[in-house]
């Protein structure tokens, strides 16, 4: 056990060499700061991964249709209806537990305006499910209700910035807007929305702040389409926390194979397995960085023994003194392992510092999320102190075995 009065003396033996003492520390600096900025940038990856999964929804399996060029679909519509509201019904009966399931259907615009401003906002057509299974969150109003996609029903719900637009900041429950030709009533806002990604794993995120929402059957039967285009764009289906998402994936892919004639003209997106596969690259994110790091602790391990190899050799006669009125070889190997320890330790605080700069400058000019954990402090700091605690040691005990007599001759 190093004493206080020992440390003490180790703090001032280095203060009496301080740019030596410096130059010692800078491993253990670049090598805690390292680690220290890329555990936050790794956590914080993950933190903003973690957020656009929750957007897509952990438990949904999204339903994509392709995009081909015209002709192509042509010849696709011979055998296959595309993405289509009958998918959405036999989904419906398949499905056991029967799960939630939105379809979604961008609608072509020519016009969007009020009678106060026009707007350049994308139009969907969805089911009255999609605020739960996307988890937003409504402002003012509510989103329209199941009788109303039944009804055919003329009314929308609008995106913050898309009610800025077309209304200011006013009251806009019962307004008119007019869609193409149709007049629509606006019965909700929905709540803000941030997104800092707008694609994860390949897949767009799409930010639903300059969307506007109608009932999906308006927008398949009061907006004209294309005879050869995919009566809906997207089916997102969420699963039961009863079901299996791999089995239910599997379900809903051999059924729609078979909906489908076999045809290939649409594309199943499984946010679990997306997670799973971005935490897999993180993870080697992490042990590639974390590695590179470490060498710099192991570099500044090296420094902090050679110079107190260094320091042994000049401060022989020191040792042969100290041992000749009376110290004993703990206590010489206690003072060398407290110089070790300490320059480690200062190394270690400094490091510190210098990771949360780091990951603070890597956050602001960069865009990156950054988080700092206590976990990677107290791991960065631990590593640091171990590894000073195990490159003295050699040469304490170096110190220590040192014959005194011969000490004493030493010039």
């Amino acid at each position: 056990m190093i004493s206080a009065e020992t440390m003490i003396g180790a703090l001032i033996n280095l203060g009496r060499h301080k740019l030596r003492s410096f130059l010692t520390m800078l491993g253990m600096i670049f090598g805690v700061g390292a680690v220290i900025a890329m555990l936050s940038i790794g956590a914080g990856a993950e933190h903003e991964s973690l957020r656009i999964i929750e957007n897509f929804g952990i438990r949904n399996i999204i339903i994509q249709a392709k995009e081909f060029k015209t002709e192509e679909l042509r010849q696709i519509r011979t055998e296959s209806l595309g993405l289509c509201l009958r998918d959405v019904e036999a989904l419906q009966t398949i499905l056991k537990p029967r799960p939630l399931i939105s379809a979604s259907r961008l609608v072509k615009t020519y016009q969007i305006n009020s009678d106060k401003a026009r707007a350049d906002s994308r139009v969907l057509g969805v089911s009255s499910t999609y605020p739960i299974i996307q988890n937003l969150k409504m402002l003012q109003g509510s989103f329209f209700l199941e009788s109303d996609e039944k009804a055919n029903a003329q009314v929308c719900v609008l995106g913050t910035v898309a009610k800025q637009k077309l209304f200011g900041f006013g009251d806009v429950l019962n307004q008119q807007i007019k869609i193409n030709d149709v007049w629509m009533t606006v019965v909700g806002v929905l709540a803000d929305a941030v997104l800092e990604k707008t694609e994860f794993e390949g897949v767009k995120v799409q930010n639903p702040n300059n969307d506007i929402y109608i009932p999906i059957t308006t927008a398949v039967r009061k907006f004209e389409t294309e005879t050869v285009e995919n009566e809906l764009n997207e089916i997102v289906v969420q699963i039961s926390r009863d079901a299996n998402i791999s089995e239910q994936a599997s379900t809903i892919n051999d059924l729609m194979s078979v909906m489908h004639r076999y045809v290939d003209d649409y594309s199943i997106i499984v946010p679990e397995k997306l997670l799973e596969q971005n935490q897999r690259t993180q993870g080697i994110f992490n042990i590639v960085m974390g590695a590179i790091a470490s060498i710099s602790l192991l570099v500044g391990g090296i420094g902090i023994m050679n110079i107190m190899l260094a320091s042994v050799l000049e401060r022989t006669n020191e040792i042969g003194l100290r041992r000749a009125i009376g110290a004993k070889k703990l206590d010489i190997r206690m003072q060398f392992m407290a110089e070790a320890i300490a320059i480690s330790l200062a190394g270690g605080l400094i490091g510190v510092a210098l990771g949360y700069g780091i990951s603070e400058a890597v956050a602001r000019f960069s865009g990156w999320s950054t988080i700092i954990t206590g976990t990677s402090i107290g791991l960065s700091f631990g590593v640091s102190s171990i590894i000073g605690l195990i490159f003295g040691i050699y040469p304490a005990v170096q110190a220590s075995n040192l014959d005194p007599i011969e000490c004493l001759r030493y010039e």
